[in-house]
């Protein structure tokens, strides 16, 4: 049976040893200092492990040069959602996964030294892709290193080039216009991962508009983490979300956050708790706020 939430270190290094098809990914990342990622990844990672950085490979560049200096635009090309880090589109995911060797018969692991933050997404865009067989590493690279794993430093080799074909969606993407129009009805449970002070608009240092969407929820990422680093259980998962929605059905919950990234720990442990699968607005808050004839809440 495939992993498809959480994965255990040692569960992982079992896997290594029983010579299944995996590849591991490295999704450490710092969106204060964008390069800082690439240079951890550099210093120390899990043997094998493959960067894939937020910016170049998991978030959607504007189209492409072409010749004479022109911009080429087509259709893969063009982002698959809004806000600061924009998903690409399925194909444009696709051949990058080809590009690095990953193929459809492969157990992906993802992980970072960030609490989850950013391997979530590629977690999250694999499932859109259609593959469900990828997890999370539990604790990330931390809980590797507390079990005595070893480390690796460098590139690592290239693999050959495969094949990667997408198949249907195993995860939701709301657009803004749907999560527009869908203000105030029961049908929508907004669940915004953004710390409290961000939530409030008392602060935002990312965006150029404080505040929140009307009747959005507020679960900072960050509550899913034990002090261990690793996913508090199921059974309190699950006790803290319902505590969240006061009733609401957790069909209904779309999550969301600044850009898209951290809101998907929620959505993760939605799943790990047994709530889910929910739906992931990934264009956020960047986009909302992005046109202001949108309303805006604080407090």
């Amino acid at each position: 049976m495939p992993y498809t939430t959480l994965i255990s270190v040692p569960q992982l290094q079992a896997l290594m040893r029983s010579g299944q098809p995996l590849m591991v990914f490295d999704c450490s990342f710092d969106l204060a200092q964008p390069t800082l990622g690439a240079s951890q990844y550099r210093e120390a990672h899990i043997p094998g492990a493959l960067h894939a950085d937020l910016d170049r490979h998991l978030s959607a560049r504007h189209g492409a040069p072409g010749a004479h200096g022109t911009v080429m635009t087509s259709a893969a090309d063009l982002p698959a959602s809004g806000g600061r880090h924009p998903l690409p589109s399925r194909e444009r995911f696709a051949t990058w996964l080809s590009g690095v060797g990953f193929s459809n018969d492969m157990q992906a692991v993802v992980y970072d030294r960030n609490g989850a933050n950013y391997c979530g997404r590629l977690w999250w865009m694999l499932q859109w892709a259609g593959h469900d067989a990828v997890a999370v590493l539990d604790g990330g690279l931390q809980a590797w290193q507390a079990a005595g794993g070893a480390l690796s430093s460098g590139d690592e080799a290239t693999h050959f080039a495969s094949n990667f074909v997408l198949r249907k969606p195993l995860r939701r993407l709301v657009s803004v216009q749907q999560v527009h129009d869908a203000l105030g009805h029961s049908a929508q449970t907004l669940i915004d991962a953004r710390g409290a002070p961000r939530y409030r608009g008392e602060v935002e240092p990312l965006d150029p508009v404080a505040g929140h969407i009307p009747g959005a929820l507020n679960r900072p990422f960050s509550d899913n983490l034990g002090a261990d680093g690793c996913f508090k259980s199921a059974d309190q998962l699950r006790t803290e979300f319902t505590a969240v929605l006061q009733g609401r059905n957790p069909a209904t919950v779309v999550h969301h956050c600044g850009s898209g990234v951290s809101a998907i720990p929620n959505l993760l442990a939605m799943e790990v708790a047994g709530l889910g699968p929910t739906a992931l607005f990934a264009g956020s808050w960047s986009e909302w706020c992005s046109d202001p004839s949108r309303p805006v809440a604080r407090g």
